[in-house]
């Protein structure tokens, strides 16, 4: 039986599956701290991270915890970053997009995205994805005329301790062939990085609610992003 075949013969279980940890798994708040700063002493980086709840920091007590407090933490032992964040929970690829229409131009040399979690467990197809994701990265470019955008990739959904299988294996399934559409799109890209995180994880760095990155991750993930941003600014 083809995959197609198979997720049309699982429907039914999956819609039941997906309406049962949307009531069951627990709803975290986005930590508290500042969304916009300047620490470091150096040369300027102005850096802006868009996107979805890991990009809003779910999972961490406080943004000193999450992405940004990490990143920022990094990065200022080198430079005096200027950092904003543009994040929510729930956030697809089109709100964001809608989101960033209604906003002014302003000038970054880097932004950050981690957004596709929220439209792999929606039904929006591969193809829409694909052309939305083009389209929020020709804005980010118009908008804000950044030296160095960083797409993060979909993590490895198919571990998410809160999926229950089938669904576990359908969402791993999708958020990989998302990523290959990402990887297509930016093969022959040097302004636009893409990181994705690879392998299985240990999922004991997880957040209680087992969907969301917990501060070992998030400090695995601003490592990473840490040593692509060396690599283009020093």
């Amino acid at each position: 039986m083809t995959h197609q075949l198979l997720t049309l013969a699982l429907a039914p279980v999956l819609l039941l599956q997906g309406k049962s940890v949307r009531r069951s798994t627990p709803k975290l708040p986005e930590p508290p701290g500042a969304r916009k700063g300047e620490k470091g002493q150096g040369a300027t980086l102005r850096l802006l991270i868009i996107g979805d709840s890991a990009a809003a920091g779910v999972g961490a007590e406080h943004q000193d915890d999450a992405l940004l407090g990490q990143l920022i933490k990094l990065l200022s032992a080198s430079f005096r970053v200027c950092w904003q964040l543009e994040a929510i929970t729930g956030a697809t690829t089109s709100s964001t997009l809608q989101r960033l229409k209604q906003q002014g131009q302003q000038d970054f040399d880097i932004v950050i995205t981690s957004l596709g979690v929220n439209d792999v467990t929606s039904t929006i197809s591969p193809k829409n994805w694909q052309r939305q994701q083009a389209i929020f990265r020709r804005v980010i470019v118009e908008k804000y005329q950044p030296s160095l955008i960083i797409i993060s990739g979909l993590p490895p959904m198919g571990a998410f301790p809160a999926l229950p299988n089938p669904l576990r294996w359908y969402l791993g399934r999708r958020a990989k062939l998302f990523n290959h559409i990402l990887r297509q799109e930016l093969i022959h890209s040097d302004k636009i990085k893409l990181l994705i995180k690879e392998g299985i994880p240990d999922t004991s760095g997880m957040a209680s609610d087992g969907f969301h990155p917990g501060p070992p991750f998030y400090r695995e993930w601003a490592d990473n992003l840490a040593h692509v941003i060396r690599q283009k600014f020093t």
